[in-house]
C-alpha cells in the first residue's frame, strides 16, 4: 500500500494557484461594480462637457445675407482670435488676479490662525469654537452675498453711521467688499484642512519639545506649521481656482451696486456671453479660462514643492 504525500513546494504551488482562481474570479468585478459609478458620473459630468465645449469654441456662426437662417461650421481658431482681441476679458483676468493676491494670503492666515487656536492646549471650547468657526461656510455663498450686500447697503444697513460715511459699494472698494464675503466664508473651510492636518501630527514630538523647554508658540512655529505645509498647499490651489472661478458673489452685487458689470469677472463675461446668445465665444473664453487655472495653479505647486526640497 503506497500514499502520495504532496511536498512543502507542491501545496505551495496548489495553494497559489487556486488563491490566483479565486481572485481572478471575483476581484474584477468587485472593482468593476465599486468604480464604476465614479467613472460613469465622471465622464458625463466632466469629460463630456469639457470635449462639448472644446468642440464649440471651434465652429462660429455664419448667415444667408442679413436675416438668414444662422449655421455652424467649422471655423478652427477663429474664436481664440477673438478671446484674446478681447480688452475685457483680460481685464477681469487681472481684477481677479490682484484680487486672489490680497485675499488668499489674508485668508489662509487667518485659516491657519484659528487651527492653530483650536490644536493649542490652552484654549477651552474647542468643538463649539470648531462649529462656530465653520457656521459660515453652511451659508451658500448667494445668501452670504445677499447678507453682506444688505449691510454695505447705505439706505439698508443697520450700521448707517459707517456705511453713510465709506462706500463699500463704490468702484474703489466693491472689489474688496466682496473679498470680505468670501473670505468669511471660506475661511473655515480651509481650517478645517489644516486642523485636520494637525491632528495628525504624532504627539510625541510635542511632548520631546516640552522637554527641551520649547514654548507653544516655537511649537507652533517651528514644528505644526512645517509640517502642515502640505495642506496649505493644498489650500492654496483650491483658493486660486476658486478665485480665478469667482461668479455668484459679483453676480449678486451686481443688484446693489452699477460698479459689477457683466464683465467684472470672467465667470461673469463668460456667462454674460453665452446669454446673448454666443455659445461658441463662450465656449472658447472658457477653454482659454481653464487653461490658466491649470498653468497658474500648476505654478504654485511647483514653487511649493521647490521650496519643500
Amino acid at each position: 500500500m503506497t500514499t502520495d504525500i504532496a511536498t512543502p513546494a507542491t501545496a505551495t504551488r496548489a495553494v497559489t494557484k487556486k488563491t490566483r482562481k479565486r481572485s481572478g474570479t471575483k476581484t474584477p468585478g468587485a472593482v468593476l461594480f465599486f468604480v464604476a459609478p465614479f467613472s460613469v458620473l465622471f465622464l458625463v459630468f466632466y469629460i463630456v462637457p469639457i470635449l462639448v465645449a472644446i468642440y464649440q469654441s471651434l465652429l462660429t456662426v455664419e448667415r444667408q445675407g442679413t436675416f438668414g437662417k444662422p449655421t455652424e461650421v467649422f471655423g478652427g481658431l477663429v474664436q481664440y482670435g477673438r478671446v484674446f482681441q478681447d480688452d475685457a476679458f483680460w481685464a477681469s483676468i487681472l481684477r481677479v488676479l490682484g484680487f486672489g493676491v490680497v485675499q488668499v494670503p489674508i485668508m489662509l492666515g487667518l485659516a491657519l490662525l484659528l487651527a492653530l487656536l483650536l490644536d493649542s492646549p490652552l484654549v477651552k471650547g474647542k468643538r463649539f469654537f470648531r462649529l462656530a468657526f465653520f457656521a459660515p461656510y453652511a451659508v451658500p455663498g448667494v445668501i452670504a452675498a445677499v447678507m453682506w450686500g444688505f449691510l454695505y447697503s447705505p439706505n439698508l444697513s443697520p450700521f448707517t453711521a459707517i456705511t453713510s460715511e465709506i462706500n463699500f459699494l463704490g468702484a474703489d472698494l466693491v472689489l474688496w467688499s466682496i473679498a470680505n464675503v468670501v473670505t468669511w466664508v471660506f475661511v473655515g473651510y480651509n481650517m478645517i484642512i489644516i486642523y485636520s492636518a494637525l491632528l495628525s501630527i504624532p504627539t510625541e514630538i510635542y511632548e520631546a519639545a516640552r522637554l527641551d523647554g520649547a514654548s507653544q508658540a516655537r511649537i507652533a512655529w517651528s514644528i505644526k506649521i512645517p509640517l502642515v505645509a502640505p495642506a496649505i498647499t493644498l489650500t492654496s490651489i483650491f483658493s486660486i481656482i476658486g478665485t480665478l472661478q469667482l461668479l455668484a458673489e459679483p453676480q449678486v452685487f451686481k443688484s446693489f451696486t452699477s460698479a459689477v458689470t457683466s464683465t467684472y469677472t470672467p465667470n461673469l463675461l463668460i456667462y454674460s456671453t453665452a446669454s446673448v446668445p454666443n455659445v461658441n465665444l463662450a465656449a472658447a473664453f472658457s477653454v482659454v479660462l481653464a487653461l490658466l487655472t491649470f498653468a497658474l495653479s500648476f505654478t504654485v505647486l511647483k514653487l511649493t514643492q521647490r521650496k519643500a526640497d
